[in-house]
């Protein structure tokens, strides 16, 4: 599309450009706001995404430690482990609370991990496996801790992914659409007054002329007129025609141009 499509369809007068150069002013304070914010997202989620690689790393490990521990813990203490666990938890004592964090206007989900309550360690029935249940409980509390963070992060992951999304896609649009017409607009405006002033400077030089040759017309009448009345008055005084008295006057004022020159 040509500079000359790509602006806004206004009146082009003095107001109007004042109109669209503070539009462009706001638009470029806009563009500019939103690029900070834009790297500000971006440094954010480079961040995130570091932690997420760290914690998938990690994460392996604990939950084959935590895989391990169970594999122990049903070694020494058998199969009925199950149900005297299920007997001795009443209520969950890790419990997940959610938040929000503000980063450059967005706010992003955040989770969090909390123990509520006290937690029973009296397995009894389980002899010297007790333990081993205990070691095994250690292991999965460490595992659902890191899949609250890993899903906490994986969360603000995606949140600040559709935010730098919506606002790249805004400030290409300033940088490419808004402020090209907007700036087309001005130039089209200007082009448009410079025109209007032409013209206008065109038409006086016109009125000048027409009241010059007006004034010039005037003048000629007004000269002729007193020609017609001073040689009515020589023809009076002399008593000769009007005709030889246009005759005279012009023979004497032929003579004092040559006198003159």
């Amino acid at each position: 599309m040509s500079g000359q499509t790509q602006r806004l369809n206004v009146v082009p007068t003095v107001t109007m450009l004042a109109v669209v150069k503070a539009r462009l002013i706001g638009a470029t304070r806009g563009h500019a706001l939103l690029k900070k914010k834009s790297d500000a997202l971006t440094v954010q989620f480079r961040q995130i995404l570091k932690k997420i690689v760290s914690t998938k790393e990690s994460m392996g490990d604990v939950m084959k430690a935590s895989s391990f521990a169970l594999t122990e813990a049903k070694y020494v203490a058998g199969d009925n482990i199950k149900h005297v666990v299920l007997e001795n938890v009443q209520n969950a004592s890790i419990k997940v609370r959610s938040r929000q964090e503000n980063v450059a206007g967005v706010k992003l989900p955040k989770f969090e991990h909390f123990s509520e309550g006290e937690t029973k360690n009296d397995l009894t029935g389980l002899a010297r496996g007790g333990q081993q249940v205990q070691a095994c409980r250690v292991a999965y509390v460490k595992a659902i801790e890191l899949l609250v963070e890993l899903a906490s992060l994986q969360t603000s992951f995606l949140t600040l992914d559709e935010a730098i999304k919506t606002t790249n896609r805004r400030v290409n649009a300033l940088e490419n659409v808004v402020k090209p017409r907007l700036e087309n607009t001005i130039s089209y405006i200007k082009g448009e007054l410079d025109e209007l002033e032409r013209e206008d400077f065109f038409r006086l030089k016109k009125i000048q002329g027409y009241k010059k040759r007006e004034i010039e017309k005037q003048l000629a009448a007004a000269r002729q007129f007193s020609e017609e009345q001073f040689a009515e008055k020589v023809s009076l005084q002399k008593g000769i025609s009007l005709k030889s008295a246009h005759n005279l006057l012009s023979a004497t004022t032929e003579k004092d141009e040559d006198i003159i020159f």
